[in-house]
């Protein structure tokens, strides 16, 4: 890294949003004026610049200085200082103006401006209005600076520091000096681990309440990453013990101040739940307790409900029992594995529904769900958030207030179900209403905390039903026999004759694995299938770091299958035009979710920006927002939920051992359409398969559920001996 002096000579491009500048200036021993990229603020022509970064040759813009870091210093000469201040950074003060208050106070100028800019209405042609704005203006963007100068001081990146302000405003310094563990909580970006180093130069000592509060909620956010509603109080102590390298004494402090300040709730046994979570497990219980209780609109016997099957179609015992029960039920879980029949039972359910008049709504929890959901009902299907009418700032449109017009819901792919988002959704259900959870069970369970499917299955009080039967049309599929076969703990077929859709290439070396994928996905497949490689190939991984990981497999296939000279960088990762994207994180304003895949569309190389097509829309991306996708050639398999792509392939290695799990192969294989390459090892899947030991989540959903029924019933039999 390499520190320079330099004159800004143009401003050819400012972000106002993100601070990111494109500058034109002039730096001793060059006789051209270089170009200057990077977050800088609100740097205006004149000004002197003192930056740190490095030279890169950009394919399109030539030779460049990319800033990391920056100091900003006045102007020397009366020349420099009218160019400065009449370059638009001071609103009311243009070159003439400029010109004006300079040739006036001379070398007093910046005293007068940052002392007693009262004294500018002795200019004459400045009177004492204009004198205000002027005023004013530069207080605004000294403000800026000021916290620029101020977060730069104390380790904070200038994107961060634009970011920052933007939130905080002129309160900013006033903010971070007080608790700079807030940026971690209000900051996206910004985690627990950076906001600790601003708080360390700032001289918060090691054991300080707030660092231990923060080092106590980052914990138990993590612990919900990892899918958990609560954390026992062991679990947190133990993981704040190793992370901050305090006293057991002073966790205990630091939880119960957290739960005096309703930042924790602790239930009767002890548990400690983030607020969100907490309400949210409590109100799917209630509510779907009280759905429950009330009787079902539809009166039909189970002879009345046969008679309105399809004609056509030929059930078996099982399917006719989760039609009956569907129409006789409030709530139900149908469930089942690949090729036992839960679309054809669905649409038996619906068929019966619309004989009876009843009002039909169906949903998914992701885009590529419900699409695949309509497709298969041909009826209309929406996402979660399109049906509950979602609107950024505002929340969720239906709710208790403005419930749901139907009589029926019908919920596919229900493993997705987070806890949160279930809570959203049965509070928008009328309690008049039926409810049906479709989904396969033993798939991975929700990237978000909770295990929603499982847990209302294990309550017991709503009506399951367990497809599995795997009928003849599925039976001719080596996919839909080996899911079987995993999932039942047994080895899958690895060879067979005729039209295979199961394949496996066995390899013991790791480190060639990627070069394997590579050919089939650029040659072997392409070929014989007739497909686009990026559209129609999924590669999924256990896991996103070592030789086969996602990491390594995306930038690899990139090069391959995406050699396009359009590009630009955000961090460690070239983003190029046609590439394959997934969104990480929910982001409500843009209307796109945590595992939504896209393709770049376009990108603005002047103005900094990303265009990224999602099912149907155009998304813009400002640079400093791309933290918020990854490259999607290759992704993990819990990122895969939901999905179905035509190919799927999927290196096993023991290198992969911490995540070789019998339901992480199962959903793997499940997810695959037409063909299922595995290429590995038999040790690793042997391991995989043997692996039945699902980790388990912190839920109290099931024993809530239970709870509130119970209750429910004893209210009843109360009322109705009285």
């Amino acid at each position: 890294m390499e520190t320079v002096k330099a004159l800004v000579e143009r401003v050819t491009y400012q972000n106002p949003e993100n601070g990111y500048c494109v500058l034109k200036v002039k730096m001793p021993g060059h006789r051209d004026l270089i170009t200057f990229v990077g977050t800088m603020g609100s740097v205006s022509v004149g000004a002197v610049l003192e930056a740190r970064g490095d030279w890169k040759t950009d394919t399109r813009f030539g030779r460049q200085f990319e800033v990391t870091e920056y100091r900003e210093k006045i102007p020397a000469t009366l020349h420099g200082l009218e160019k400065y201040l009449g370059s638009g950074l001071i609103k009311g003060v243009g070159p003439v103006n400029a010109k004006r208050i300079v040739q006036f106070f001379r070398e007093e100028t910046m005293d007068v401006l940052e002392k007693t800019p009262e004294r500018l209405i002795e200019i004459p042609g400045i009177g004492k209005k204009r004198a205000t704005i002027i005023r004013e203006a530069w207080d605004e963007q000294k403000e800026v600076k000021n916290v620029m100068l101020f977060l730069q001081s104390h380790g904070v990146s200038t994107a961060y520091a634009v970011k920052i302000f933007k939130i905080y405003r002129e309160k900013s310094v006033a903010l971070v000096q007080e608790n700079p563990y807030r940026l971690a909580e209000d900051i996206w970006g910004i985690g627990f681990k950076t906001a600790d180093k601003i708080a360390s130069n700032l001289g918060f000592t090691h054991d300080h309440p707030a660092r231990i509060m923060a080092g106590i909620l980052y914990v138990i956010n993590e612990l919900s990453g990892d899918g958990h509603c609560y954390a026992t109080p062991d679990e947190l102590t133990q993981a704040g013990i190793k992370i901050l390298e305090v006293s057991s004494t002073q966790m205990a402090d630091g939880i119960h101040q957290l739960i005096t300040e309703k930042k924790l709730v602790e239930t009767d046994g002890g548990e400690l739940y983030l607020p969100v979570f907490y309400h949210s497990e409590e109100g799917v219980a209630r509510r779907i307790s009280r759905m429950i209780q009330k009787p079902s609109p539809f009166h039909l016997s189970e002879e009345e409900i046969l008679q309105r099957l399809p004609r056509k179609m030929n059930y078996d015992v099982i399917q006719q029992r989760a039609v009956t029960t569907a129409i006789q039920s409030k709530c139900m879980v149908l469930t089942g594995g690949p090729g036992t029949g839960k679309t054809t039972t669905t649409m038996a359910i619906l068929s019966v529904f619309e004989s009876l008049g009843a009002r039909i709504q169906l949903c998914a929890p992701t885009g590529r769900a419900a699409k695949r959901l309509a497709e298969t009902t041909r009826r209309e299907a929406k996402t979660i958030h399109r049906m509950l009418e979602f609107k950024p700032g505002e929340g969720f449109k239906k709710n208790e207030e403005h419930p749901l017009n139907c009589d029926v819901l019908i919920i596919d792919e229900a493993s997705m179900l987070d806890i949160i988002l279930t809570y959203h959704l049965v509070k928008a259900l009328r309690e008049e209403a039926v409810v049906i959870f479709v989904g396969d069970v033993d798939q991975l369970p929700s990237v978000g905390p909770g295990n929603v499917l499982k847990d209302l299955i294990s309550s017991q009080c709503v009506s399951v039903v367990q497809l599995e039967r795997i009928f003849r049309q599925a039976k001719g599929s080596l996919i839909v026999t080996n899911a079987h076969r995993i999932n039942q703990g047994e080895f899958p077929y690895l060879s067979g004759k005729g039209r295979r859709d199961f394949f496996f290439l066995e390899s013991d070396d790791p480190e060639k694995i990627p070069g394997q994928i590579l050919e089939l996905c650029q040659k072997r497949l392409p070929a014989y299938y007739q497909i686009d490689p990026v559209q129609d190939i999924q590669v999924l991984c256990p896991m996103q770091r070592g030789s086969t990981g996602t990491h390594q497999l995306n930038r690899l296939m990139q090069e391959t299958l995406n050699p396009q000279t359009n590009t630009i960088q955000f961090g460690q990762t070239v983003y190029r035009i046609h590439d394959k994207v997934m969104q990480i994180r929910n982001n409500y304003d843009k209307n796109v979710y945590n595992g939504d895949i896209g393709r770049i569309s376009g990108i603005d190389q002047t103005n900094r920006v990303v265009y990224i097509h999602f099912d149907g829309q155009t998304v813009e991306y400002q640079l400093s927002e791309m933290d918020e996708v990854v490259l999607a050639y290759a992704m993990t398999v819990h990122k895969s939920q939901g999905s179905e792509y035509p190919i799927v392939i999927a290196p096993l290695t023991t290198q992969h051992f911490m995540m070789l799990q019998r339901n992480l192969l199962y959903t793997c294989v499940t997810r695959a359409k037409k063909v299922f390459v595995l290429i590995g090892t038999k040790r690793a899947i042997a391991m995989a398969i043997k692996n039945n030991r699902v980790t388990q989540r912190n839920t109290r959903l099931a024993q809530r559920l239970q709870y509130y029924c119970q209750q429910a019933e004893s209210s009843f039999e109360t009322s109705s001996i009285e």
